[in-house]
């Protein structure tokens, strides 16, 4: 085959090679079998040195001519391939602009029913001048039963209400607390004053006006009973507190968290051992539709228990009982939340469930307010 016919041939297989080449690294693969030191090419362009002068003059050209030939072939290739991976890359990272922005975290999330009734329920009590008092989920026995008046064998200490715990190693028996009443106990005798106290408790004499939300535990689930839920208990220790202080406060308590402009309450007798006399309070209520309506209608409603601080209370915390006396009150959270804002299963509080979320929970920033509205 003469040098001209072997010089097309190449041509014709370089240029559809190149052609063919479906990515840089192939590309790559066939300028070295072309153009490298031992490429097809590059083989001619040696072979000029075995030629005569006659035919040098005339090969030279044309295989230098087919070396730039193919040179600018691969170029052009692998530019086209560039321009095709950027579209590719273009076309996959593509934005659309026109499309609506995404909302922030801040319209998005949503506040829990449980920690906005606490955030309402503080706002009451602060502005009626209430300090907020917290203490630990796990309490001693002492804290839990003993110290607020549970005599030995009492039902609230057995084991279908209470959940026990192994004693630790200095003996001493713990429960998940049953009630948020221990904290009383821990204001009242100040035993947050102790190093590394681990909850955040005011230290103050009498006069005491606290209000303690948080945690409670009991063996219980149905519709309306959760093994865990949320309580908020009330403390007021003065010299000349009485049972008309505690409907006052109880009265514009419920006023304000319902939003309502009256309500109508009725107490009746009932027995806590850390009260006494003890009481339940029943709120007038509407119960003729789909909902419960506050401060209206003739039904009642039960909502919460009170009393006066048994005076065997205030001797376990120090205080003697001829010169202070206070009352007390206890309420469930959860129950609040669901008279208020119409949620028919407790059991769903705890499920953490988006959607319910969703549909429940309340925007981040707008915080409840007395004069702006609680549920705004």
């Amino acid at each position: 085959m003469s040098l001209q016919a072997r010089i097309e041939t190449l041509r014709a297989d370089l240029a559809a090679a190149i052609e063919a080449a479906p990515g840089a690294e192939e590309v790559e693969a066939v300028r070295i079998a072309a153009l490298g030191k031992k490429g097809s090419v590059s083989a001619l362009l040696a072979s000029l040195g075995t030629m005569d002068p006659e035919e040098r003059r005339s090969a030279g050209p044309a295989i230098n001519g087919l070396k730039s030939e193919v040179a600018a072939l691969i170029e052009a290739r692998a530019a086209q391939l560039r321009e095709q991976a950027l579209a590719a890359r273009l076309a996959a990272e593509r934005v659309d602009v026109t499309l609506p922005v995404r909302p922030a975290p801040t319209t998005t999330g949503r506040i829990h029913p449980v920690s906005q009734v606490i955030d309402e329920i503080t706002a009451i009590f602060s502005d009626m001048g209430f300090s907020i008092a917290e203490g630990p989920d796990i309490e001693t026995d002492y804290y839990n039963f003993t110290a607020l008046n549970f005599p030995e064998g009492h039902p609230a200490r057995e084991m279908h209400d209470t959940f026990f715990m192994a004693p630790g190693a200095d003996g001493v028996k713990k429960v998940l607390r049953t009630h948020t009443s221990p904290v009383q106990i821990r204001v009242m005798q100040k035993s947050n004053e102790k190093p590394g106290a681990p909850y955040l408790t005011p230290a103050m004499d009498p006069p005491i006006r606290v209000v303690i939300p948080g945690r409670t535990y009991r063996h219980d689930s149905d519709q309306t009973h959760t093994p865990m839920f949320h309580q908020v208990e009330g403390l007021v220790i003065d010299k000349s507190s009485h049972i008309g202080q505690l409907r006052w406060v109880l009265e514009e308590f419920l006023k304000a968290f319902f939003e309502v402009g009256h309500v109508t309450t009725r107490f009746r007798p009932s027995f806590f051992p850390f009260t006494e006399p003890s009481m339940e309070v029943d709120v007038q209520c509407d119960r003729s539709g789909n909902e419960v309506r506050i401060g209206e209608g003739s039904d009642w409603l039960e909502i919460l228990g009170c009393g006066m601080v048994h005076p065997n209370v205030l001797r376990n915390c120090g205080l003697d009982p001829d010169v202070y006396q206070g009352f007390a009150w206890g309420m469930g959270i959860d129950r609040l939340a669901m008279l208020k804002y119409g949620m028919p299963d407790l059991r769903a509080f705890f499920d953490a469930d988006k959607r319910w979320l969703d549909h429940y929970g309340f925007r981040p920033l707008d915080l409840p307010t007395l004069f702006g509205g609680l549920s705004s």
